[in-house]
């Protein structure tokens, strides 16, 4: 359902009828960032919400997740809306795949992101901006610029709290994000357009709510949906994946990056003592990196024929609807991601299928693993740390690392569905 551009004149018009008239910000597609819409527009079709949504996005999104405009298209109060920012504008944008690496990429994409926030925001008529991903652009919007609407966000990754931690030691450049994070919040949150704050992060909350007298953040679920799944479908997969019976199963699920510790995980199976190895299968599911698509194959074909190791790899797209019998068909689910900044659905979708996590200790990540009992939390800088994460699990019973009560608890409260609830209610109430 793609939208053409009203004029800004009939826009108004429309707003100043006194319907409310809600737009989503999203112009990336990669990793949870579908997601994460996909769960709002299903939410407001179910719910019936009054007024009108309109999610903007990118061609490429329409495109590649075709499943979630279908979503809309077939709302029974055809009161939401998809509309496409135009191909010159998206060709125009700073890549989103290298902003991580390019500080002035960041500054870039960000600029450009505002400008199109505010042009659509007017030419919709919109009454209130759902940001969905405030990281993106905090420091622009910290620098402050005329919004004509109110407008609320998701904060992903608060970093100047970490020191309440433990053994936490900030690197020079988490001391400078954390300069950052102070200085931009003590600036953003005055903003008497800025409504609601939504922060995946529980530990952060209460601090950034200290930046301004009038509270403005809450905490909000990291979603995920969770679909039932038969044993004979979840059988069908172990099959399809040729997987050796008998062999315990770790799972690496997500983009198979240095970000995520593939490199540091292979090192770490390489020290495995001969004997577990012959019970070990290791399950690499998501697409490689760009800077690992040349060396990773190799690499684990090394591995593979120099031990007597399981390593299946699937780099093929999943849909939302197809994660979770991957985490349901293995043992142990791994997140050695490296230094980590944020919250990861990875915990949750192992807390829903009741898998303990081999994870690192760092952060906010680290923080929750320990909090909540969902497994094991190593320095997975280290590939002996992971190694040794590994023989544990392969000689201890499960129950003796991770709280299955804890994890469901963890998991409830964690869904799609209190995600949206939550996010709408706030929104609804502008």
């Amino acid at each position: 359902m793609l939208a053409s551009r009203k004029g800004t004149q009939a826009s108004l018009e429309a707003q100043s009828g006194g319907e409310s008239k809600i737009m989503l910000f999203e112009l990336d597609t990669r990793g949870h960032h579908p997601g994460y819409v996909q769960h709002l527009v299903r939410y407001w079709c179910e719910q019936k919400l009054p007024g009108h949504l309109d999610v903007l996005v990118s061609n490429k999104f329409m495109l590649q997740h075709s499943n979630i405009v279908n979503i809309a298209l077939g709302c029974p109060q055809k009161n939401i809306n998809f509309v496409a920012i135009t191909p010159e504008e998206e060709a125009a944008l700073f890549d989103s795949a290298k902003l991580e690496n390019s500080f002035r990429g960041r500054i870039k994409r960000a600029f450009q992101e505002w400008d199109l926030l505010r042009k659509y925001a007017v030419s919709l008529g919109t009454s209130h901006c759902m940001i969905m991903y405030l990281d993106a652009i905090l420091l622009r919007l910290a620098l402050g610029s005329r919004f004509h609407c109110s407008f609320s966000s998701i904060y992903f990754r608060p970093v100047f709290h970490y020191s309440n931690f433990a053994n936490y030691v900030p690197s020079r450049r988490e001391r400078i994000w954390q300069l950052r994070d102070k200085v931009c919040l003590s600036r953003l949150l005055p903003s008497p357009n800025l409504k609601t704050l939504f922060c995946l992060d529980p530990f952060a909350v209460e601090h950034i709510n200290k930046f301004h007298s009038q509270p403005r953040a809450v905490y909000l679920p990291d979603p995920v949906q969770i679909y039932n799944d038969t044993e004979s479908q979840l059988e069908k997969l172990r099959t399809s994946l040729g997987i050796v019976p008998g062999r315990q199963v770790f799972l690496l699920f997500g983009a198979l990056g240095a970000r995520k510790g593939i490199h540091q995980l292979l090192e770490a199976v390489l020290m495995l003592p001969p004997a577990l190895c012959q019970k070990f299968c290791l399950l690499l599911i998501g697409p490689i990196g760009l800077e690992e698509k040349e060396l990773l194959p190799a690499r684990i074909a090394e591995i593979s024929q120099s031990l007597p190791v399981q390593i299946i790899c699937s780099h093929e797209f999943v849909t939302d609807r197809e994660i979770q019998p991957y985490f349901q068909i293995a043992d142990v689910i791994l997140a050695p991601y490296q230094r980590h900044i944020g919250m990861s659905a990875i915990l949750v979708r192992a807390s829903a299928a009741q898998k303990p996590v081999l994870a690192s200790d760092f952060g906010l990540m680290g923080e929750i693993v320990r909090r909540y009992g969902l497994g094991l939390a190593v320095d997975s800088t280290v590939p002996s740390e992971i190694t040794k994460g590994f023989e544990r699990f392969m000689l201890e019973p499960p129950e003796s690392l991770c709280d299955r009560v804890n994890m469901k608890q963890f998991a409830d409260q964690n869904t799609a569905e209190q995600y949206a609830k939550k996010i709408f209610h706030h929104l609804q109430t502008q």
